[in-house]
């Protein structure tokens, strides 16, 4: 095997041949390599320590793939597969043209048999629970609208999170083990009204003649965890006309057609990549300039803020429109009046598929 390994060995002792197997389990359990694997470990495009980015944040880092001989000839497809992350579930391996591979410059060898296993993701079987939420503000509005109460549980709730208060910091005995290796530690955040490990807040900053400004900020409040090459995901009418990011990078998500109300955002590389945890350096912030657009733009009615935001690729929470921030009384600025219908389109993550080729040696 190349470009990954199983995790056990199984029981090779029936085996009669002068090299023992890598693995003789049946249903074997395989694990990507680091990427500082040993060159003659190593096979192409493998070997991702595990971590796959979405093909928008780097093309170059968005699939991962391995060899292995298989001993006996492969009768009938493999079946039950499952990358072990939670959320996703695979279906059965479909038959799809043999793969190909360019050999010597102009000639093309062939596989003998391609399967695809399509695996699919539901952010409800990862958890009960959400895991972020969106709070609000604006330059002529006095209070914060803060995110929903128990958007991600309530305080001393069985489904809540275990959390520790505003300027504390949890001890080592504080912070819950991991049952197995594989599995992931509860998250530990600070006591908030909404409890969620993740706080999206949206702040309506300035208005200009023909532009208006927007400054985001990303929020870690779990004690025990860092999120690296993380997204976030906003829909809003007015991001077609997108001007300027000042630190994050971005890119326009085309939903329907040549509809373009959604934009993926995401740190920069050895900047602010990783959302570190729950303290001082546990947030990362941009700001946004828009172009104005006359036909729509309007403050009143919270158009001004997003119609969905998502996190790695989880719904975030969102304030009840009813207690967006308000225009004041007697505003004496008018604005033009706004559409009463906003298309909203589902955003969530795309299925990862799978490839299965068997080559002949």
């Amino acid at each position: 095997m190349k470009g990954a390994e199983t995790t056990e060995q199984g029981n090779c002792s029936t085996y009669r041949g002068d090299t023992i197997p890598h693995s003789c389990e049946k249903n074997p359990v395989v694990v990507d390599l680091p990427a500082d694997a040993p060159y003659n470990a190593q096979a192409g495009n493998c070997c991702r320590g595990g971590v796959l980015t979405s093909i928008v944040q780097d093309p170059t880092r968005y699939m991962s793939a391995f060899e292995m001989i298989v001993r006996n000839p492969m009768r009938s497809k493999p079946s039950n597969f499952s990358i072990g992350v939670a959320g996703y579930t695979c279906g059965d391996p479909v038959d799809v043209p043999p793969s190909k591979y360019r050999f010597d410059g102009q000639r093309y060898t062939q596989a003998l048999k391609t399967w695809q296993v399509t695996c699919s993701y539901s952010q409800f079987r990862e958890s009960d629970m959400p895991s972020c939420c969106v709070s609000l503000s604006a330059f002529y509005y006095q209070s914060i609208v803060s995110c929903p109460d128990c958007s991600c549980g309530c305080q001393g709730s069985p489904a809540a999170s275990q959390c520790i208060s505003e300027g504390q910091q949890p001890n080592y005995l504080q912070i819950p083990k991991a049952k197995s290796q594989d599995e992931p530690i509860s998250p530990v955040v600070m006591c908030t009204q909404h409890m969620c490990p993740i706080r999206v807040h949206w702040h309506l900053k300035s208005n200009y003649k023909d532009y208006w400004r927007v400054k985001v900020t990303i929020t870690n409040l779990n004690f025990v965890k860092n999120y690296s090459d993380w997204s976030l995901v906003m829909q809003h009418p007015n991001l077609g006309s997108l001007a300027q990011v000042f630190s994050f990078n971005f890119q326009p998500l085309f939903q329907i057609g040549e509809t373009n109300d959604t934009v993926m955002l995401w740190g920069i590389e050895r900047y602010n990549d990783m959302l570190l945890q729950s303290g001082a350096s546990g947030n990362v912030q941009s700001e946004m300039l828009l172009k104005k657009d006359p036909r729509e733009f309007t403050f009143k009615g919270g158009w001004g803020f997003p119609r969905r935001v998502s996190f790695n690729g989880h719904d975030c929470i969102m304030p009840s429109p009813d207690a967006y921030p308000a225009l004041p009384n007697g505003s004496p600025r008018k604005f033009p009046t706004s559409a009463a219908v906003h298309q909203v389109v589902f955003m969530g993550l795309s299925p990862l598929v799978l490839y299965v080729v068997v080559l002949l040696l």
